[in-house]
């Protein structure tokens, strides 16, 4: 009798997201008069940089001719990207990573599911709460935790991110060996210093833990003092991994690419106790379970690195950052303490209303779908995630909406 992985079973009825797609559907489907706004999940709306699409034309018209044709390309990705990337990303930033020590990969997504593949089953976790489902669902499928009880996995270390932590969680009292962080933030939009960061780099070498660090908004950064990589931090290559996505920076989330950072000198250690390095580890399960991007989209994010790719994606991520202005502008004057919007392109809005609640009344109300705080952890229960990845006429039609139903709601 063939048998299933009961861990599957101890997950909620569905991904967030799902959840949301399926009821923003039906309302669809029951009110097709109506125009919906989408500022839920975190899909971008505007085209690829100009830069990215003459070199996807190109690199396919490559493909069309014999001489330069390419068939299986290396599984950790082209050189070419590899070396713009660190040149780029890292080694302009003071930061000392390697081309060899960058893995291309089809989304961040993947990724940050796909690592905890190399690392024990009784391996004690660590995430924030809120968190982006990925990195709890990926280790519950595993079987790292216990059962679902009153909103939380037993057998996780949560690392609750709140108003009084300024979002940014403090390290824990107990020993932990693999630590998910995000910044800038999914959800909550907050950033961490580099003095935060320097507290979790210190507490992951002195108790021989993992960070895994999702860098995959680093592009909204316009604050030159905080940190976009966790290798910008003394002693990070030892302690640290690093995941970065072209998604949300040069609107890839349908092209598909992004990123892995594993340093030569990043270790784990065995039931005996004796290091092992991690770039090989992810390096074989790299190679044996992946067959690489494809060459023109390759090429594509190649451009990004150009004089004009550089300026059009601080274009794409300035309009967005312009729509988070906007957002966090009228939350604001509505009463609403917000976090968020400045540095990232989500804003996280603390309205004291059940979640779920909230998201039904925004879309029945005002057709317009956001994301209940509580689909990210129990410490999100009491807000909203409003995205600003839409055109600027929508997101201000949108904030009419909301500014109306609140407005109503308060004279009722």
């Amino acid at each position: 009798m063939i048998k299933i992985n009961e861990n599957y079973l101890k997950l909620q009825t569905s991904y967030l997201f799902s959840d949301i797609a399926k009821r923003v559907n039906n309302f669809a489907g029951s009110n097709p008069d109506r125009e919906i706004i989408k500022l839920g999940i975190g899909d971008v709306t505007r085209a690829l940089p100009l830069a990215c699409i003459e070199a996807l034309h190109k690199a396919v018209d490559e493909m069309a001719r014999d001489s330069s044709f390419r068939g299986y390309g290396p599984e950790q990705g082209y050189e070419f990207l590899r070396e713009a990337i660190a040149e780029n990303d890292f080694q302009a930033k003071g930061a000392e990573i390697g081309a060899d020590e960058i893995f291309i990969s089809d989304g961040a997504k993947c990724d940050t599911g796909n690592i905890q593949e190399l690392f024990s089953l009784d391996s004690r976790i660590a995430v924030p709460d809120p968190v982006y489902p990925v990195y709890v669902d990926t280790n519950v499928i595993a079987g790292r935790t216990g059962s679902w009880e009153n909103g939380r996995y037993k057998g996780l270390v949560y690392l609750e991110s709140t108003e009084k932590n300024g979002y940014v969680p403090a390290v824990p009292d107990e020993q932990v060996d693999l630590i998910y962080l995000c910044f800038p933030n999914n959800p909550t939009g907050a950033t961490a210093t580099k003095e935060q960061l320097a507290k979790w780099v210190e507490y992951a070498r002195k108790n021989k833990a993992l960070i895994l660090f999702d860098a995959a908004y680093e592009a909204f950064i316009r604050d030159e003092s905080i940190p976009g990589s966790i290798y910008e931090i003394e002693g990070a290559r030892e302690v640290a991994i690093e995941f970065r996505s072209f998604s949300k920076s040069a609107g890839f989330t349908g092209t598909r690419c992004a990123y892995t950072v594993v340093p030569k000198s990043c270790v784990a250690y065995d039931s005996r106790g004796s290091k092992h390095d991690v770039h090989s580890l992810w390096n074989r399960r790299h190679t044996t379970k992946f067959n690489g991007v494809s060459y023109p989209v390759q090429r594509a994010a190649e451009a990004v690195y150009s004089d004009k790719g550089k300026e059009q994606v601080r274009e794409l991520t300035d309009y967005y950052l312009k729509n988070a202005s906007l957002i966090l502008e009228k939350m604001t004057d509505l009463g609403y303490t917000c976090v968020g919007g400045e540095n990232s392109p989500y804003i996280w809005i603390k309205t004291g209303m059940d979640s779920w609640e909230l998201f039904d009344t925004l879309l029945n109300k005002a057709a317009v779908a956001c994301t209940p705080g509580s689909g990210f952890g129990s410490c999100g229960n009491g807000y909203i995630r409003l995205s600003a990845f839409n055109s600027y006429k929508n997101v201000k039609t949108a904030m009419d909406r909301i500014a109306e139903i609140f407005s109503l709601q308060a004279e009722d």
